[in-house]
């Protein structure tokens, strides 16, 4: 009898905690809903967290690892962010196979338009830059985080990956005839001659 009632509070007090995370987690993804709209506003407050984080590693001297892990990660939401969601080179069913040119845009009026879908949305991009902005703001409040190091070697590091990363995905997007930024459906002017 004494287990029933053990059992029953328990699982009442993991509903409570349940409903609570629940509760939050609906508060939080309104606040992100009436974030969605306002790009400009997002990527600014984004570049001022950035800015601060920045300014706090320069001001202490420290933190170099830190700072080259949130790079890598978010040079690696930028390629993500500039891939098409449904990776040409990665096409086995054959959609591309008919041309070794891969797919291009419509250049006529009767063909079809494709907008460019991308893997990370800009949405999520936002998100997650946001988020690991943040998290490495807050390690620098932490000597744990601040392990010494040659940050000349780091940032030489960093500045080959960068380069070589984008090489690829560049030569990638000329393969396959791509760009990652189109802001509307074109419009294309209709070459026949009238009568």
């Amino acid at each position: 009898m004494m287990q029933d009632a053990d059992l029953t509070g328990t699982t009442q007090q993991k509903n409570v905690v349940s409903q609570a995370w629940t509760r939050l987690s609906q508060i939080y993804q309104g606040y992100l809903d009436c974030w969605t709209p306002h790009a400009k506003g997002r990527w600014v407050g984004s570049a001022f967290l950035l800015a601060a984080f920045i300014t706090r590693v320069v001001i202490q001297q420290g933190w170099y690892i830190v700072t080259y892990a949130l790079g890598i990660y978010h040079l690696n939401l930028f390629i993500a962010f500039l891939t098409p969601k449904i990776d040409p080179a990665m096409d086995f069913d054959g959609i591309y196979s008919d041309d070794d040119s891969g797919p291009a845009l419509p250049t006529r009026i009767g063909e079809e338009f494709r907008p460019f879908i991308r893997r990370l949305p800009e949405f999520k991009f936002w998100l997650s830059v946001t988020r690991s902005t943040l998290i490495a703001l807050i390690c620098t409040f932490f000597d744990c985080f601040n392990i010494p190091v040659f940050w000349p070697i780091l940032v030489m590091y960093f500045i080959t990956l960068l380069c070589i990363t984008m090489k690829r995905q560049i030569k990638h997007m000329v393969k396959y005839r791509y760009i990652p930024f189109t802001h509307s459906k074109p419009r294309y002017q209709n070459n026949e001659a009238p009568n």
